[in-house]
């Protein structure tokens, strides 16, 4: 479903060095699978996901998603295939609009068709059953604005919204880490339940590694541009919290990686 081959990216910042943020990347994803990514902070975990997304054009090597030749494709022509839900909850969806005509929106994706005729006492009765699911208390509010409600709530309708019409590829960007601990284990619960339903090929950035080990099928761990580990299957089945922090403290002692860093990724299992 999405393979990188040879992937190189760089970014010039100004008053240093350009920076390579993806060297050399070679990976390929199966459909189906539910990979997640972890690594310290700069390690190219966003880059990642933004060159799958096509939020930029790489300097060289071929991306292919749903095997198709994706490399030199802008983001708006991939959109057909991809759902995203970032890190901020007030990124996915329409503030002055209500619920229902968001809804209707992310219903109507690809289509050439208006809201008219769409916001049916039908489709409003189908529309507060999917809402229910969500166990949020919004499907009695299909009326209200998006910009009234809370976080954990826009961010629930965010990801009923990239998941409505099954995309081929299913890209989180963190999309817990803004949310309080219980709207973030109320959206991990529903991120498990979308998935498991429409059986998507799913890629989240984390920096929790026990939110990794408890949603992926497969952990991808990443320093500096380069993906130093690739754990899956059996391996991926015995893997501990405490064995992936071991991992890192290994990178430390290897490469001095600094107190900060290390505390970050223990923010997972702490």
């Amino acid at each position: 479903m999405i393979e990188f081959i040879d992937v190189y990216k760089t970014f010039e910042h100004k008053g240093v060095d350009r920076v390579i943020a993806l060297n050399r990347i070679n990976v390929q994803i199966e459909e189906g699978e539910f990979v997640t990514v972890i690594g310290t902070n700069g390690s190219g975990k966003s880059t990642f996901l933004n060159a799958i997304a096509g939020k930029f054009l790489c300097d060289s090597g071929s991306i292919l998603l749903d095997d198709k030749d994706v490399t030199r494709s802008w983001e708006y022509k991939r959109a057909s295939i991809i759902g995203r839900v970032f890190q901020n909850p007030f990124t996915g969806t329409s503030p002055d609009l209500s619920i229902m005509e968001n809804i209707r929106i992310a219903e109507l994706r690809g289509l050439k068709r208006g809201l008219s005729g769409g916001l049916s006492a039908k489709n409003r009765q189908r529309y507060q059953e999917t809402l229910k699911s969500l166990e949020m208390g919004l499907e009695n509010r299909l009326d209200a604005t998006v910009g009234l409600l809370s976080g954990g709530q826009r961010q629930a309708l965010t990801l009923l919204m990239a998941t409505l019409r099954k995309p081929r590829i299913l890209l989180l960007d963190e999309h817990t880490a803004a949310l309080d601990p219980k709207a973030a284990e109320q959206i991990v619960k529903l991120t498990r339940r979308l998935v498991d339903e429409s059986q998507l090929t799913t890629v989240m950035v984390t920096h929790s590694m026990s939110q990794a080990l408890d949603l992926g099928t497969r952990i991808l761990m990443m320093h500096k541009g380069k993906i130093i580990g690739d754990i899956k299957g059996d391996e991926r089945k015995r893997t501990k919290v405490r064995d992936l922090l071991n991992r890192f403290s290994e990178l430390r002692k290897e490469e001095l990686l600094d107190d900060e860093l290390i505390s970050m990724l223990q923010e997972g299992y702490y």
